[in-house]
């Protein structure tokens, strides 16, 4: 009976401790339910923007004030700046200077909390979630595919014929090797796309960003983890592909955006510099320029 009765003290134990871990789960549960802040909605009744908004693709920041929570400090400040409509605009800064903050503000991943943000003259935060972000178009450091089919995952609405997305895929340097698979558009693509090499993958996604034609677009360094090859010929398409867009690139590797038409150059939040490359580079005091140089000391360093 000892014996038992030990036996049963243990297990006792060790359910009462695996439960109170489980109640952990529920409180977060209960926490997410009760007092996280709701999304705005998605569509907002009399405030949908016409439906070939933008038309231009001019993103103006008007004072534009951001930060993650009410109790941490800003992460965008005050910032002021004019895209004008298919402009290239290279975004660079140290680790923390509000780079990919300003991709944030712009889809509304979190809302800001002073000044504005234009698109083509509309206030981004009048309108509807899904109004706003259907409009918009994102090529990430990390290409994303979907368990499915290689279509599903270029057209996952079922919204654009097979002819566009050959087209899509002939513009991306894709349609060979989608060509070449068994079932073509209904070849299977495995989870993350492991079937697809990592340039292949980047290729697919720029394809499906193509098919959008969206007037604005935001790479957040889209080739930083390629070979220099693969890299080049990614660069090439975004460059052919998107010429009737506005694009902003958020560059980790400073000498990916010196064919863009402005550098803006951030630092806690601000924008400090905001120029053509030529002339960022012809002046020795820039911060672009000392960070330049920088970057090839270290190279120059390690060679």
């Amino acid at each position: 009976y000892a014996v038992q009765l030990t036996g049963l003290f243990q297990f006792t134990v060790r359910l009462a401790s695996e439960t109170e871990a489980r109640f952990t789960s529920v409180e977060r549960i209960h926490h997410y339910i009760e007092s996280l802040a709701l999304e705005a909605p998605a569509r907002i009744k009399n405030r949908a923007p016409p439906p070939d908004w933008p038309q231009e693709g001019e993103v103006v920041f008007d004072k534009t004030e951001m930060r993650y929570r009410d109790n941490l400090p800003l992460v965008l400040k005050k910032v002021s700046c004019t895209i004008r409509p298919k402009e290239k605009i290279g975004i660079v800064g140290r680790t923390g200077s509000g780079k990919s903050s300003l991709g944030v503000a712009l889809f509304r991943l979190v809302e800001p909390c002073g000044g504005s943000i234009k698109m083509d003259g509309i206030n981004i935060c009048d309108i509807g979630l899904a109004d706003l972000r259907s409009k918009l178009s994102i090529i990430p450091q990390e290409p994303v595919l979907f368990s499915g089919t290689v279509r599903s995952n270029l057209d996952p609405f079922k919204q654009y014929a097979e002819e566009l997305i050959w087209d899509a895929l002939e513009r991306t340097h894709m349609k060979e090797c989608v060509s070449q698979l068994p079932l073509k558009l209904e070849s299977e693509v495995v989870e993350n796309g492991e079937n697809f090499s990592m340039g292949e993958r980047q290729l697919l996604c720029v394809a499906r960003v193509l098919l959008r034609q969206c007037k604005v677009l935001i790479l957040d360094e889209a080739t930083a983890a390629m070979d220099s090859e693969t890299d080049s010929l990614i660069q090439e398409t975004i460059r052919n592909a998107f010429q009737d867009c506005t694009t902003l690139t958020i560059a980790h590797r400073l000498h990916t955006v010196l064919n863009c038409d402005r550098i803006m150059v951030l630092n806690q939040g601000q924008v400090v510099e905001f120029d053509e490359p030529s002339n960022l580079l012809a002046n020795e005091n820039s911060r672009f320029c000392s960070m330049l140089a920088a970057v090839e000391n270290k190279i120059s360093v390690k060679g």
